[in-house]
């Protein structure tokens, strides 16, 4: 564990007994986070604003909508915000090149490959010669895992032996409740959609990741900041984890607060309602910090497939990604 980690882990420590006492130090702090107000994040957000749990902790959210996420680091590389929401492998990169940034874990969801309810598949071998859409990209972190998985467990090359068809996840979305691709691979809410609407998952990419010895406890997405920020304000950073943890409890816990959310989450249905508050209840993570011996198995898997156009010039984990 690095010095800076450590010192980040020990305010965190003593921010939540200051807490317990009514007293706050990052008091009248504001917060910029950069983030899409469609994403599944900002069920969380809101649930932080509505709530008034940033105030109750001592600073004020400050949420700034963006159309994607790229544009969400350019604008933290630039310092226009203070934090975005990005993946650790975004982190790992960064700091490979020499960047200094740190990862406060948001989320462990992650998707499936699902297929229509009458298709024959019943394996990642059954697709053989099948059409596979993919919401991502070629790099995208759940096709990878099932490639890993399909060669490790069944010897298949699921790349060369399918054929992928890339897009944006609501034209994956679209394309495969049509019935026009034999199966789809899509972010988490769109693959709860897909479910509730019908399609099946053909296997999730937390099996397949268990297969292969990852921990499918270990979260992918989250909040990011700066070093330096975060060396600079370690109760602020500290105080929005606190508020990230009681919004994450209330969302647990308390189905009103879905009600609440309900009008933001574009559930066309009561059954895609319930899929993806499932889902979300099921992505969070549990406290403490990420067991970076499991990510550095996970970033393996990344690196040897996805190769510099995933993780750049980082060939093991760095040092000091997680908060």
């Amino acid at each position: 564990m690095s010095k800076f980690t450590r010192h980040l882990r020990g305010a965190a420590v003593v921010l939540s007994a200051t807490l317990a006492t009514g007293a706050a130090y990052a008091e009248d702090a504001t917060l910029r986070i950069a983030t899409q107000l469609t994403g599944t994040v900002n069920w969380e957000l809101t649930t932080i604003r509505e709530r008034g749990l940033d105030q109750e902790n001592g600073f004020t959210l400050d949420v700034h909508d963006v159309t994607a996420g790229p544009a969400g680091q350019i604008a933290l590389l630039a310092g226009e915000v203070d934090m975005i929401v990005s993946d650790w492998l975004w982190v790992a990169r960064q700091r490979a090149d020499g960047g200094d940034f740190v990862f406060i874990p948001y989320s462990r969801a992650v998707g499936a490959i699902y297929v229509p309810e009458d298709s024959s598949a019943q394996t990642l071998a059954d697709l053989e010669g099948s059409q596979i859409g993919i919401a991502g990209g070629p790099v995208d972190k759940s096709w990878l895992i099932l490639r890993a998985y399909a060669q490790s467990e069944l010897g298949m090359d699921l790349a060369g032996e399918t054929e992928q068809v890339f897009g944006a996840p609501p034209l994956i979305f679209e394309t495969a409740l049509s019935g026009d691709l034999d199966a789809a691979i899509n972010f988490w809410h769109f693959g709860a959609k897909m479910e509730a609407a019908g399609m099946r998952p053909l296997m999730t990419v937390a099996d397949a990741g268990k297969a292969l010895g990852l921990d499918p406890d270990t979260p992918l997405l989250g909040y990011v900041v700066s070093g330096e920020f975060a060396a600079e304000n370690p109760d602020l950073v500290a105080s929005f984890a606190a508020a990230s943890r009681a919004a994450k409890d209330v969302l647990a816990t308390d189905d009103s607060a879905w009600e609440d959310l309900r009008p933001i989450m574009r559930a066309n249905s009561d059954a895609q309602f319930e899929a993806l508050i499932a889902g979300f209840r099921a992505g969070i993570p549990d406290e403490g910090p990420v067991d970076e011996a499991s990510a550095a198995a996970m970033f393996k898997i990344m690196a040897d497939l996805g190769g510099d156009e995933l993780v750049g010039k980082a060939e093991t984990l760095p040092d000091g990604v997680f908060w």
